[in-house]
């Protein structure tokens, strides 16, 4: 099969879909890899790295798009990249599709197939394509929020840690998943005062485990949720619903009652958000202020630490980008019902019933497209 690895165009993304390690793995199991000319640069992989692990290197978008059978990419194909796609051809890559009903009519017109990284599932019921970047984004959530509660940044001027004499920050995490507990992890270890909130008494069970009385765990109710995020100075919004839109946990009442140069830091804004106040930003312009609190609202988090995201990345794709290659897409997709938990668009149809229901479209079960 003809693989094509383009480069990122969204802002500030400089993450890639398969490094030369991945490449060169393809491409021993029998596959060309046609990769777009400086599509790794910014993270010090060069072209030349990726000819001696035996990929193309070839100078435009539109080349990999008009050549590839498979295009595997990072974040959602943009409107110029929907153009550019193909009755037949397959998108593997994060989509997202649930709060974004432009790209998801734009898939569906194009006639390719598209498989969501972020509802592929394991035999667990987890989702193991979307973990690395949850694990990433929630170690950083507190580096940022960190520097959001810093006074240049609008914040209240608040050190996360504390010193002696004067205590610590309050961060209030809203999900205990994987983004959350990471959040969790990096708050504890600069010594602030920490809170999950969660609905699953089980998760906060395990996180009481782990973090012992270092961490408060709360159960999800109304009244602990405004409880606590009015008295938080940073707040991280980590919570999902795989495939759907993120659920509305903070109301823009209850953004009005918490302290003047707080933060939120939304995590789930590539679903929609946590927060009624949240609207999607960039890593150009990163952050806004509205009803008096600070919010980073950033849709590709891990694409500023893209080296570090891509490998992690590129660890749990590498198998699925070698199924889909090796058996073929719909024999691959009939072979692992777990790789078809990430069908989400397939001969013009929505196969993901949380993102028909979350747009109104209708659904179609993936299983009965293929053929399963």
């Amino acid at each position: 099969m003809r693989i094509g690895v383009p480069k990122e165009i969204k802002v500030h993304e400089y993450r890639v879909g398969l490094l030369p390690a991945s490449v060169r793995e393809a491409v021993a199991h029998g596959h060309e890899v046609l990769v777009e000319m400086g599509a790794a640069e910014r993270q010090g992989f060069l072209d030349e790295d990726f000819k001696k692990a035996g990929g193309r290197i070839v100078e435009s978008a539109e080349e990999v798009f008009e050549q590839a059978d498979l295009i595997v990419k990072v974040k959602e194909p943009q409107p110029a990249e929907i153009d550019m796609l193909r009755q037949g051809q397959v998108l593997f890559t994060y989509l997202h599709l649930a709060p974004d009903r432009a790209q998801t009519e734009g898939l569906l017109n194009s006639g390719a197939t598209a498989i969501a990284y972020e509802t592929v599932t394991d035999g667990r019921g987890r989702l193991p394509l979307l973990s690395p970047m949850s694990e990433v984004a929630g170690r950083m959530s507190v580096q940022v929020g960190a520097h959001c509660l810093e006074m240049e940044q609008g914040g209240q001027g608040m050190l996360l840690g504390g010193v002696a004499g004067v205590p610590p920050a309050k961060v209030v995490v809203l999900g205990g998943g994987i983004a959350g507990s990471s959040a969790v992890r990096t708050a504890v270890g600069l010594e602030a005062n920490v809170t999950c909130i969660d609905v699953r008494i089980e998760r906060l069970y395990e996180l009481d485990q782990m973090f012992g009385a270092a961490l408060d765990t709360v159960y999800a109710t109304r009244h602990a949720v405004e409880e606590y995020v009015t008295g938080a100075d940073l707040v991280i919004g980590a919570a999902l619903q795989p495939g759907a839109s993120a659920p509305r946990i903070i109301s823009r009442d209850l953004v009005r009652k918490m302290k003047r140069g707080s933060v939120i830091v939304d995590i789930s804004i590539d679903q929609g958000g946590i927060s009624e106040t949240s609207r999607p930003t960039t890593h150009a312009q990163p952050t806004y202020v509205e009803e008096g609190v600070v919010h980073y609202c950033v849709t590709n988090m891990p694409g500023a630490v893209a080296r570090t995201s891509t490998q992690a990345l590129n660890n749990a794709t590498l198998p699925f980008v070698l199924a889909l290659a090796d058996l073929g897409v719909v024999p691959a997709l009939r072979a692992d019902p777990h790789l078809r938990d990430g069908l989400n668009i397939y001969e013009g149809t929505v196969t993901c019933r949380a993102v028909a229901e979350a747009l109104k479209m209708p659904w179609h079960d993936a299983a009965t497209a293929i053929g399963a």
